[in-house]
C-alpha cells in the first residue's frame, strides 16, 4: 500500500480565499467570485481508496452539481494512513477552504482536531457519538455534521441472516480494534449474536498485510466470519474471500460493495446515496441557509438485504429460493 497522499486539486494557482480565522463563525469561507459566479472551495478527505469511499465522494459532488453550487474541489485521499489523515486536514486548515468533507471516521476526526470554525460534513462514519463528533444526531458540533453508513437495523438483519439460516454458532469477525467504528461495530454484532445463541471469535489486525493470516486462523474455530466496514480489513477483502472460498467458510459483510466482491450475503445501502445526502448539506451550508449546528446528523434513507447466489455456492452454501422474501439476490455483473 502507497504512503505518499495522492492529491487532485482542481484549486486555481493564487486564488485568495477569505476565512473568519478569528472568529467562531461557522460558515467557513466566503468562496470567489470567478467569470460573475461565486465558486467555493471544497476539501474533500477520503480516508483510503475503496469502492464504498469512492461512491461517496461521487454522490457528494453530484448533489452539490444538482443544486446548481459551483465549486473547486481539493481531493485528497490518505491511503489509509492515519498520519496522512492529519496532515491533509492541517493543509486545508492552512488553505482556508470553505468546507471540508471528510469520507469515514478518521478523515472526521482529524478535520475536527484542525478546526472548530470551518464547516464539516462528514460520511461514512459508523458512530459520530461514540467518535466524539457530536453530542447527539439531533445535537450536531458547531461546525460538524453528516451521516452515518450505520443503520439501526442492518447489523441485526445480516446476524439473524447467519444464524437463522445459516445456522452458524461460531463466527469469526477479524476488525482493526484502533478504528472506533469497528470496535463499536463488534460490540454490536456479539450482542446480536448472543441473543442467537452464538458467540464471536475476534481477531485484531493493525495492517491490511495481517489480514490473510488472520482469516487463516480462524479455520476449523468458525463456521462463518462477518467483516464490518472496517477500513484495514476491507482493503484486503480479497484475501479473506479466498479463505472463505477454499475452506468453504461462508462470509459475510457489513456493507453492498464488499458483498458483491465475493460475501454470501449483506444488509445494507447504496454509499453513493450517503454521499449525496451529505452533498446536500454542504449545499445547505454553501448556499448561507443554515450552520452545521442547525443540520441533524441523518440515517441512511434506506435498508435492503442482499444474497450473492455465487458467493454462496463457492463457500458451500445451498441456495433457498424462499430467501427471496428476505432480500434481494445479486446475481452478480
Amino acid at each position: 500500500m502507497k504512503k505518499n497522499v495522492k492529491v487532485i486539486s482542481f484549486a486555481l494557482a493564487g486564488m485568495m480565499m477569505l476565512a473568519g480565522c478569528g472568529s467562531k463563525e461557522t460558515t467557513g469561507g466566503t468562496g470567489t467570485e470567478k467569470d460573475g459566479e461565486k465558486v467555493f472551495k471544497v476539501g474533500i478527505s477520503q480516508f483510503a481508496a475503496h469502492p464504498s469511499l469512492d461512491a461517496a465522494t461521487e454522490g457528494f459532488k453530484k448533489a452539490l452539481e444538482e443544486k446548481g453550487i459551483k465549486v473547486e474541489f481539493d481531493e485528497q485521499n490518505a491511503q489509509a494512513d492515519m498520519n496522512n489523515v492529519q496532515t491533509i486536514a492541517d493543509n486545508f486548515v492552512g488553505d482556508k477552504v470553505d468546507l471540508i468533507f471528510a469520507n469515514a471516521t478518521p478523515s472526521a476526526t482529524a478535520a475536527l482536531n484542525a478546526t472548530k470554525e470551518i464547516p464539516i460534513i462528514f460520511t461514512s462514519v459508523t458512530d459520530p457519538i461514540g467518535a466524539g463528533l457530536v453530542k447527539a444526531f439531533d445535537q450536531p458540533g458547531e461546525n460538524i455534521t453528516g451521516t452515518t453508513d450505520n443503520h439501526p437495523e442492518g447489523t441485526a438483519k445480516t446476524i439473524n441472516f447467519i444464524t437463522e439460516e445459516v445456522q452458524a454458532k461460531e463466527i469469526g469477525v477479524i476488525y482493526n480494534s484502533g478504528e472506533q467504528n469497528s470496535v463499536v461495530q463488534v460490540e454490536e454484532v456479539e450482542k446480536l449474536a448472543e441473543a442467537k445463541g452464538a458467540k464471536l471469535v475476534k481477531v485484531s489486525v493493525s495492517t491490511s498485510a495481517e489480514v490473510k493470516q488472520a482469516a487463516e486462523s480462524l479455520v476449523g474455530r468458525v463456521n462463518a466470519i462477518y467483516i464490518p466496514t472496517d477500513n484495514t480489513v476491507v482493503s484486503a477483502l480479497e484475501s479473506v474471500i479466498s479463505v472463505a472460498n477454499s475452506k468453504k467458510i461462508p462470509l459475510f459483510v457489513g456493507e453492498l460493495d464488499s458483498m458483491k466482491k465475493g460475501a454470501v450475503a449483506a444488509s445494507g445501502f447504496e454509499y453513493f446515496d450517503i454521499g449525496y445526502q451529505s452533498g446536500l448539506m454542504a449545499a445547505e451550508i454553501l448556499s448561507g441557509n443554515k450552520k452545521a449546528s442547525e443540520i441533524p446528523v441523518e440515517l441512511p434513507n434506506s435498508l435492503t438485504l442482499w444474497i450473492n447466489k455465487k458467493a454462496a455456492q463457492a463457500q458451500g452454501i445451498e441456495v433457498k429460493e424462499e430467501w427471496k422474501d428476505l432480500g434481494e439476490f445479486y446475481e452478480g455483473k
